[in-house]
């Protein structure tokens, strides 16, 4: 692919995965999903609402409905009349949903093996080869994370399940923490590239089982390291 073409592809991907929405409330929910995520905002970060209602630029309201729906996702805490808070990683919540990505990625690769098109290929192949040219440069680890999870939208977009990945990433905040939490490990961001590449071979064989083993193997990485993850990190898990 052309270097212009490439470079307007990346675009529209990050384009697509920062859009901030139509409401003010959307942009703010976005924003601060997006930071606690990324472990800009840690557990047990204090969220003042006045502060957030100065920094966004909008009105009480838009603050409020926010962090509401970030408290239905779990990653906060709301204690009326007194403070809101980044919640911790909650183990179970963090299985469960892991459980439902399984289930559910697997079969749209299944899928996608049996009923995909050369576009398709050419968009998930784009998108791995743009992870490999960030591999080496740790300064790129947001926009490597930006491209994952542009990969495994593009999977859905392209069986037209646009609502089910918006559902699915909700409930995925506590497993995305600690996937920022590994991301830096020696041979994380190269072990994703060749389970990228792996679930590409399988769509392009046309061969659903070894898609689907490929994509199993990509999301069972992280959830075996929990146990680690805790006893390095005490403070980000909840009791």
């Amino acid at each position: 692919m052309p270097a212009g073409e490439n470079s307007n592809l990346l675009a529209g991907f990050l384009a697509a995965d920062t859009a901030s929405g139509q409401s003010a409330s959307a942009r703010v929910y976005d924003d601060l999903r997006q930071r606690i995520i990324d472990l800009d905002l840690p557990p047990d970060t204090v969220l003042v609402r006045n502060d957030l209602t100065a920094a966004y630029g909008v009105s009480q309201t838009p603050v409020r409905e926010a962090l509401q729906k970030l408290e239905q996702d779990g990653l906060v805490r709301i204690y009326p009349q007194s403070r809101t808070v980044v919640a911790r990683i909650n183990e179970q919540q963090l299985r469960e949903s892991q459980f439902m990505r399984v289930a559910i990625e697997t079969e749209v690769v299944r899928r996608l093996a049996a009923e995909h098109d050369e576009a398709l290929l050419a968009r998930i192949r784009s998108l791995v080869k743009m992870q490999e040219a960030v591999l080496d440069d740790p300064s790129q680890m947001q926009l490597f994370s930006s491209l994952d999870r542009a990969f495994h939208a593009t999977l859905f977009d392209a069986l037209n399940l646009q609502g089910l990945h918006t559902m699915l990433a909700r409930r995925l905040g506590h497993l995305a923490r600690c996937q920022a939490l590994e991301l830096p490990r020696t041979g994380k961001m190269q072990q994703i590239v060749e389970d990228h590449s792996a679930i590409v071979a399988g769509i392009a064989a046309r061969d659903p089982e070894m898609a689907v083993d490929a994509m199993r193997r990509h999301l069972t990485g992280t959830i075996t390291r929990i146990g680690v993850l805790r006893a390095e990190f005490p403070d980000y898990f909840s009791a």
